[in-house]
């Protein structure tokens, strides 16, 4: 089936994008590039993505999302013991990013434009995230194996405290020697600070 003959979606229409992402950078790709490696005209992304921004924001949101659902089983599998959990959801956070910076650095730099200028989407990242550490942290907290008055406040600290392997800011770090073992330490630290006295 030609381009022009398959049902135009939101999802066909975001993969389009994301390689004229990929192939043009933030600057210059506009929605007229999308309709033209879609074969339809500007109008019809516009019907599914009222402004550009619009387009940009979902597409953020799409990279994103992809992270959080690799996440989420970690974090909703009850079957494991929450510190194992934990330094898991930690590692496949880490191991996500720097496969994205490493696999795909023109599109990752890309990203990095669009998520500096998207509207709510990375709040929205950020809270799941916090979200899905949060459940691993209340789950150690019922067992026992975590003391956390607020495991909220908890789960912020460690999101925050892991920065540094995570944060897109950083990921010129994430190829240096050393950072494994530099992040198994910090969250080795972690895991002590939350384990019962």
């Amino acid at each position: 089936m030609s381009p022009t003959t398959e049902a135009l979606t939101a999802e066909r229409i975001l993969e389009a994008t994301e390689e004229v992402l990929r192939r043009h950078g933030p600057a210059k790709a506009t929605v007229v590039d999308v309709a033209r490696a879609l074969g339809v005209s500007h109008g019809s992304v516009y019907r599914h993505f009222r402004t550009k921004a619009a387009l940009r924001e979902a597409v953020t949101k799409r990279w994103l999302d992809r992270t959080s659902a690799t996440l989420s089983g970690i974090a909703a599998d009850g079957d494991r013991d929450p510190e194992f959990r934990l330094r898991q959801w930690l590692k496949a956070l880490f191991d996500a990013k720097r496969r994205k910076a490493g696999d795909d650095p023109e599109l990752f730099a890309t990203y990095m434009v669009l998520v500096d200028e998207s509207g709510p989407a990375v709040a929205e990242h950020i809270t799941d995230l916090t979200g899905q550490l949060t459940r691993i942290i209340e789950a150690g907290v019922g067992t026992g194996a975590f003391t956390a008055a607020d495991p909220a406040t908890a789960a912020r600290a460690v999101f925050q405290a892991t920065g540094r392997y995570h944060d897109p800011c950083y990921a010129p770090a994430w190829r240096q020697s050393g950072v494994e073992d530099e992040f198994t330490a910090v969250v080795d630290l972690l895991v002590r600070g939350l384990r019962r006295g």
